[in-house]
């Protein structure tokens, strides 16, 4: 597992978060917060900012409307909505190569739906945690 983990960080540079918070106490600011201070350039996706700004970049209200190419989505959502955005992140105009499901969030239907589309998955493990322990 951690040879997948140094896989996916070394690989990516631009991260979409989707489910971002724009508050300094939440996990889901500190996170991105973290991997933008270590390099990594990050999409914010959450509909009830969109059109604002996250750490700096514009917020879309989905992950399909970003128009760069993307190598991982970063996902803080609710596993009932993860098919939903599976099926979103399937729609975009080039596949991420990693989808990343942080600590607690888990959907096997929605990690197969992906995997079946050549993405790498990594579910219930935090992105920040792991990228700190390489």
């Amino acid at each position: 597992m951690i040879d997948m983990f140094k896989e996916m960080l070394e690989n990516t540079k631009s991260i979409a978060v989707i489910g971002i918070k724009n508050d300094e106490t939440e996990i889901a600011y500190k996170v991105p917060f973290y991997m933008q201070k270590h390099g990594y350039r990050i999409y914010p996706v959450n509909p009830k900012f969109a059109e604002a700004n996250i750490l700096g970049e514009h917020v879309y209200d989905k992950v399909n409307h970003i128009i760069d190419v993307i190598d991982m989505v970063n996902v803080f959502r609710k596993p009932e909505y993860l098919v939903v955005h599976a099926e979103e992140i399937l729609q975009m105009k080039t596949l991420p190569q990693y989808v990343w499901f942080q600590l607690g969030i888990y959907n096997d239907s929605a990690a197969e739906m992906l995997k079946n589309n050549g993405i790498k998955v990594i579910q219930n493990r935090c992105i920040m945690v792991e990228h700190a322990n390489l």
